[in-house]
């Protein structure tokens, strides 16, 4: 079996991976995954019994326990270049035998669920909500350096979005639907929308605040998509689309959760986010660990 180099998979002198500093035994086969490392121990603190915190970087982990359920939660910090560096990571240790540096010969599949904060771009979704992404397309570059494949009518809806999108602006979208099994296991309690993601969080979302926008209509066109079978743009976040693509990639499970904090169309924000996303936070994980 081919080996990986150790500039490919690069190990910190305690045999831990990388950048999150993790040794396999330190994950649970269901991950959390959120942006802001403040936010991991107001996701751990639900836990009945917390095993392990570890960190390094932006990327704070600590695993624990609700019942019979093994929880890991993870920051990411923001973006999907981070992204890209923690699914691989996280693949890593539960796939690759890192003394050999050789990928298992049983691959093993582990679930992903993003819980974060979200702007609505559709007027009638309101602020301290909550919405599932069945899937999102990507404005940032992640997976055009990935080979991955879509359903026919996910390649539709891309293509559709496409022609919408570079009508205006010189931009290659991709898409990634949410994993099928988790969107079935946990995507009854709440509502269900497709996310854009974006590459940054002023002009690449639609913001105008000193630095003179080059895309000023970019959300009046986001918001007026619709594709063929009716579906529209819900809502702008940083993250999913990358999660989901690589998750299909490597074989994982993924699922991304929102926390509608902010309505673009509105303009109005929320009064209370620490509090609504506590709410969220609890009502995830009773669900995840039922």
């Amino acid at each position: 079996m081919e080996r990986i180099s150790a500039t490919d998979l690069i190990l910190n002198d305690d045999g831990s991976i990388y950048h999150l500093n993790l040794l396999p035994e330190d994950i649970s086969d269901t991950i959390i995954l959120v942006g802001d490392p403040d936010r991991v121990p107001r996701v751990s603190r639900f836990f009945d019994h917390i095993e392990l915190k570890k960190g390094k970087r932006e990327f704070i982990t600590h695993t624990g326990s609700i019942g019979s359920k093994r929880i890991s939660v993870i920051s990411t910090g923001i973006g999907t270049d981070n992204i890209d560096i923690v699914l691989n990571e996280l693949d890593a240790l539960v796939n690759i035998d890192f003394n050999a540096r050789s990928v298992h010969p049983q691959l093993r599949s582990i679930d992903i669920i993003r819980i974060g904060t979200s702007g609505a771009v559709q007027p009638d979704i309101p602020i301290d909500s909550l919405l599932i992404s069945s899937g999102a397309f990507g404005l940032d570059a992640l997976m055009h350096f990935y080979e991955h494949q879509l359903s026919d009518n996910d390649e539709q809806f891309l293509q559709e979005f496409h022609k919408a999108i570079t009508t205006h602006f010189d931009l290659k979208p991709y898409y990634a639907p949410a994993g099928e099994i988790l969107l079935k296991q946990l995507g009854n309690i709440a509502s269900h929308g497709i996310t854009v993601t974006a590459p940054g969080f002023y002009s690449p979302q639609g913001r105008q605040v000193r630095a003179k926008s080059s895309t000023p209509n970019l959300l009046s066109i986001l918001s007026s998509f619709k594709g063929s079978d009716g579906s529209q743009i819900t809502n702008l976040e940083m993250e999913t689309a990358g999660i989901y693509g690589l998750a299909a990639c490597l074989g994982h499970q993924a699922l991304s959760f929102n926390v509608i904090l902010a309505n673009r169309s509105t303009n109005k924000f929320s009064t209370d986010p620490l509090n609504v996303m506590d709410h969220f936070i609890e009502l995830i994980l009773n669900t995840i660990s039922m």
